[in-house]
């Protein structure tokens, strides 16, 4: 058992274990419901093939590209599958908190991407250079053209460290500066800073960019991560920690910040609002961030530092993206929030972290993403009509506490949906919720990119 839990004999938290009918509770959401989570991804609906000849080209295979390209190979007979991607590394990045929570080997989130490539597709090791819309065509790194009867945009997001003045990826771990979102070798050396600061105490820094980003709820959980270890570790007390909000809110689906908000208030953790991070000085530990009053410098002991993210690059300079509005900036694709179809070619999806909807950056939105923007495509190809829509699903198991989190999921109105209703509270601290984010939902995703959810 990793470091946090040394001094533990089980998992116990404050606020006491689970009692004997919350574990009986969950031992039927095992067999029942947890099963589901996990099992229920292994009962695949069934449809019948479609014969075709298309050639499908899915620009990139992280989660959602192997997704699409899996539930395709299920549906679809006779097409051309083909992925583009130079990653050999498939990362887990739900895994990347728990990592840097030292639970964790760096090992954890990686796999083999080929381990995914469904039979039969072909795979072109290169990454994707330019998007050629309207010639039906995606160009290689190599310069090399690969033409398409239909095309699914799955590249992802950039981590734009460069936008913040003085940040050096290369010191993560060094001088208390962490950073969860580079890799499972930066979450590591961020747990490394965080754990030699939880020895000592001081004061520590965290926030969210002002863009679109994935997996919101992975900066709110580090903080109420951080502050547990500093309290296993008796120097809490000796300790500020500051919460740095981009905007007027701590999360974007009201309810849930304001309980964060609670928790915050209630844990002694400060919060300032409209406060963006500009610059850092690594030797010196000070950040710099932008506010409606001018700059403010802040000293720390320990920062995570969560960089702005944009659409990949050759996504954002393609005509596939947003021309106007909020999502234009960065780059994302302009596609109809509830197919996943592109507003203007009708032969293109975009599926995943690039994707220019007001939510669902999270791997669990791919789960349901993905299925509608394959459906579309096999009763395109049959000739018929798809009805399948995409609510804008996004889940966050919110961990609050070494033991204990909230399992967040909402749709594109902030409805809260929650999944196990009667069993999984989704405004509640649970044991349930954490065995689900720590143990159930790695098999799920595996599930998930096969094909089977």
């Amino acid at each position: 058992m990793s470091e946090p839990f040394k001094n533990m004999s089980a998992p116990c938290v404050a606020g006491g274990c689970p009692d004997s009918a919350s574990r009986r509770r969950f031992l039927s959401l095992g067999a029942g419901g947890l099963a589901a989570a996990a099992a229920l991804s292994a009962c695949s609906p069934r449809f019948d093939r479609v014969q075709t000849r298309a050639h499908i080209v899915i620009a990139g295979a992280g989660a959602a590209g192997l997704t699409v390209a899996n539930q395709l190979a299920r549906r679809l007979n006779g097409a051309r599958i083909t992925l583009i991607d130079s990653r050999a590394r498939h990362l887990y990045q739900p895994g990347y908190t728990l990592v840097a929570a030292g639970l964790e080997s760096p090992r954890y989130p990686v796999s083999r991407t080929g381990e995914y490539i469904p039979r039969g597709a072909d795979w072109i090791q290169e990454g994707v250079a330019a998007f050629d819309p309207d010639s039906n065509a995606v160009v290689t790194t190599s310069g090399r053209r690969v033409d398409y009867d239909y095309l699914v945009a799955a590249v992802g997001i950039d981590l734009d460290y460069d936008a913040i003045e003085g940040m050096d990826v290369a010191r993560i771990g060094q001088n208390g500066l962490g950073s969860v979102y580079h890799s499972p070798e930066a979450a590591q050396a961020t747990w490394q800073a965080m754990s030699t600061f939880a020895d000592t105490g001081g004061d520590a820094l965290f926030m969210r960019p002002a863009t679109e980003m994935k997996c919101a709820g992975a900066p709110l959980k580090y903080t109420f991560i951080t502050d547990d270890v500093l309290r296993r570790r008796g120097n809490r007390g000796r300790s500020r920690l500051t919460y740095a909000a981009h905007n007027n809110a701590l999360f974007s689906v009201p309810i849930v910040s304001e309980k964060v908000r609670m928790l915050y208030h209630d844990r002694g953790v400060d919060t300032v609002y409209n406060h963006v991070l500009r610059a850092i000085d690594p030797g010196a530990r000070r950040a710099v961030f932008d506010t409606p009053d001018g700059s403010v410098e802040l000293p720390y002991d320990f920062i995570n530092v969560i960089p702005p993210m944009r659409a990949a690059a050759a996504l954002r300079t393609s005509p596939l993206a947003w021309r106007t509005g909020p999502l234009a900036a960065d780059g994302w694709a302009e596609v109809d929030r509830h197919t996943m179809r592109h507003a203007r070619y009708a032969n293109v999806f975009v599926v995943g972290d690039a994707a220019g909807v007001p939510k669902g950056k999270t791997a669990a939105s791919v789960k349901w993403q993905a299925p509608v923007a394959a459906d579309h495509i096999a009763a395109d190809l049959a000739g018929q009509t798809s009805t399948s829509q995409f609510n804008g699903y996004t889940s966050c198991p919110l961990i609050t506490r070494l033991g204990r989190a909230m399992l967040v999921e909402f749709d594109y109105q902030d409805n809260l949906t929650p999944s196990f209703p009667g069993v999984i509270a989704p405004l509640e601290e649970l044991w349930i919720s954490w065995v689900m984010k720590t143990i159930a939902l790695k098999p799920t995703y595996v599930s998930m990119l096969r094909g089977e959810a």
